[in-house]
């Protein structure tokens, strides 16, 4: 059983209306036309520790889109938009406002890969009962895959000078996915896209690390959320005090972003995709700080804050206490300059002498915990922290 083009396009498009992602587009496959900037960018090193973005399976991936699936023809965009917003804000009942951490508005709820994949799993279904066995494979950010480039090519949007992609009418508050294809599918394009962002610099400006080298060229190791998702070791001391209460990625570049502005108020988000709960949204930073193994699995599951594990969190807990700028911070920071972690013990540490110096009132307290803490300590790395924040 075969499908002609045309007919596997009206099902495609009949199949992504179904499972309710806001925009979509299909494109034959091509090679990329940008492989020499995504290679110019891996050679400047601004990918920092992801060494996987430049394995010989991820570059190839980028270039030429065929080599990821045999035959692969064809490829079916998709934009899902999420929650640009937190929920209503409530009266705090486990202490100070100011001791709320943050999370990026993509992470707060379901996991996006989860509900991406799952809808496209539904759409090659639907054109696999038109048109028999037929050989796809589901995308969704982790592959090595040009994606914005290929949503751009659908008409889905444009790149953006802070490299996120921006579908008028949606915003950059939306997830891609797609969905390659072994067959020939008539294209859906909903117009070429072009770069719309002129003189605006909004974006490059407010970045609160200086991340962006330029237009259109983000340096990941000064990115907060690289900082703190993907960088595995120290943060580094220059870059903290940037990095404000934010514990799982930034939305700064896009908040100041005017295409944002009204955007995301004329769309109804995927429900999965909104923060489940005030604590997914603004968390607790004491909580989190203390919080038992079960009770943290629980917070995380099925979320992408499943990415990263308890002492990468906690790394960032102790950071955004310290950023914090008040003194209920302190109990909370002296607890994690006692955890069996070491790179933990050492942004407490950081944490403990930059609320010392924030808070006067609280930084003879402050001093004398790190003096005792440098008293038992033998790590190396903890100790000239210690001696950072006592100095």
């Amino acid at each position: 059983m075969t499908a002609d083009p045309a007919a596997l396009r009206d099902a495609a498009i009949a199949a992504c209306k179904a499972a309710g992602f806001h925009r979509m587009g299909i494109v034959p496959l091509a090679p990329s036309a940008r492989a020499d900037v995504y290679g110019a960018w891996l050679a400047a090193g601004h990918h920092g520790e992801m060494s996987y973005l430049a394995t010989p399976e991820h570059v190839a991936g980028r270039a030429d889109a065929t080599t990821l699936l045999p035959g692969a023809r064809t490829a079916i965009v998709v934009a899902l938009a999420y929650g640009a917003d937190a929920p209503p804000a409530a009266p705090p009942t486990d202490g100070p406002v100011a001791l709320r951490g943050a999370i990026a508005r993509y992470a707060r709820g379901t996991d996006y890969h989860l509900i991406v994949r799952d809808r496209l799993q539904a759409v090659a279904a639907a054109l696999v009962a038109l048109a028999g066995p037929l050989a796809w494979r589901v995308c969704v950010d982790a592959a090595p895959l040009a994606e914005r480039e290929l949503a751009e090519r659908a008409g889905l949007g444009f790149t953006a000078k802070n490299t996120m992609v921006i579908a008028p009418g949606l915003g950059s508050y939306v997830v891609l996915g797609e969905l390659l294809l072994a067959a020939d599918v008539a294209p859906v394009i909903a117009e070429a896209s072009r770069a719309r962002c002129g003189d605006c610099r909004a974006c490059l400006d407010a970045c609160p690390t200086g991340a962006f080298v330029d237009a259109y060229v983000l340096d990941a190791r000064r990115c907060i959320s690289y900082l703190t998702i993907e960088h595995a070791g120290p943060i580094p001391r220059e870059l903290r005090a940037a990095m404000g209460t934010r514990i799982f990625g930034c939305d700064v570049c896009q908040e100041v972003c005017p295409w944002n502005a009204a955007a995301p108020a004329r769309v109804q988000p995927a429900a999965e995709l909104v923060a489940r709960d005030r604590e997914h949204a603004a968390p607790a930073l004491a909580r989190l700080a203390t919080i038992g193994a079960n009770q943290l699995r629980q917070f995380v599951k099925r979320t992408a804050l499943r990415r990263i594990d308890r002492p990468r969190l906690l790394r960032n807990v102790a950071v955004a206490l310290g950023n914090t700028g008040d003194a209920a911070a302190l109990a909370p920071l002296c607890a994690l300059l006692a955890n069996p972690v070491a790179q933990v013990r050492g942004h407490a540490a950081w944490g403990l002498g930059a609320l010392a110096a924030a808070v006067p009132a609280i930084a003879a307290a402050a001093h004398a915990a790190l003096a005792a803490a440098d008293d038992v300590e033998d790590d190396p790395d903890v100790r000239a922290e210690l001696a950072a924040a006592r100095g």
